[in-house]
């Protein structure tokens, strides 16, 4: 039995159908719940991303949102320059890169 339930029941008891008390009560419930578990992981995923965005080294293999795997030659501003072949050079946004590509090969090593 869910949390929720067992609000809903003891909501019901002793004849009382419930008044506005609760039904804020299970209002808030559902607002705290949706930032633990959706708007929380969230901004915090986004943080983690916009770091690994901003350490990109030139050497660095990546991969991007596309699914281009490359090497990064040269960290712009905005930009990054990427081979993905011998002398195949193309400019990419740092927003078009995964943070797979890091972990993926991280995983493998181990």
């Amino acid at each position: 039995m869910n949390l929720l339930s067992i609000m809903l029941m003891m909501g019901g008891q002793n004849g009382q159908g419930g008044g506005a008390g609760s039904g804020l009560v299970m209002l808030l419930l559902i607002i705290v719940i949706f930032y633990f578990f959706m708007i929380r992981p969230q901004t915090k995923k986004q943080k983690e991303e916009k770091k690994f965005r901003e350490m990109l080294q030139k050497g660095q293999q990546v991969l991007t949102i596309g699914g281009v795997h490359g090497k990064v030659k040269e960290v712009k501003e905005t930009t990054v320059m990427v081979e993905i072949a011998h002398e195949v050079v193309i400019e990419i946004e740092k927003t078009a890169i995964s943070m797979t590509a890091v972990s993926t090969k991280a995983e493998e090593k181990k």
